[in-house]
């Protein structure tokens, strides 16, 4: 089996609820297995309604980061800024970076899956550091679009 279709088997499996899959071909046997994780849901305090001034600053807020985009994991791995420990980052803050360039690798179960920009813009921010573990739809780089 190829790993394109290897990573392609992930990438379907990812919308499903399917947990474990084994493949046997050729004398090759795959297995693909993916825990689920459920973020823990703690209720805080109710928030008062906001005064109209607040309001008014919030969408000020709001149209500023339309111009940012985040860019999450889309698989539980191990964050990589580089292709090998000795080469430099595919990254860097304050990169331009344009729509389908490689950002970083999230590798998961031995293999490398490359995670791309889905824009062009400019890396406004890494939230993750070198090596460290990362889960599903956590955010690795913020996008400044503009």
């Amino acid at each position: 089996m190829e790993l394109d279709e290897i990573k392609n088997l992930i990438e379907h499996l990812q919308d499903t609820d399917v947990t474990e899959l084994t493949i046997e071909r050729e004398g090759s046997k795959i297995k693909i297995k993916r825990e689920k994780f459920f973020a823990s849901f703690e209720p805080g305090p109710s928030a008062a309604p906001a005064p109209a001034a607040d309001m008014e600053a919030k969408g000020e807020a709001e149209e500023v980061n339309q111009n940012l985009l985040t860019i999450t994991s889309p698989i539980v791995g191990i964050f990589h800024r580089a292709p090998s420990p000795e080469a430099p980052p595919f990254v860097e803050l304050g990169s331009h970076v344009s729509k389908g360039q490689v950002l970083c690798i999230v590798e998961a179960m031995k293999l490398m899956n490359e995670i791309e920009s889905d824009t062009n813009g400019t890396v406004s921010q890494i939230h993750i550091e070198n090596g460290q573990p990362v889960e599903y739809g956590e955010p690795l780089f913020t996008i400044d679009m503009a």
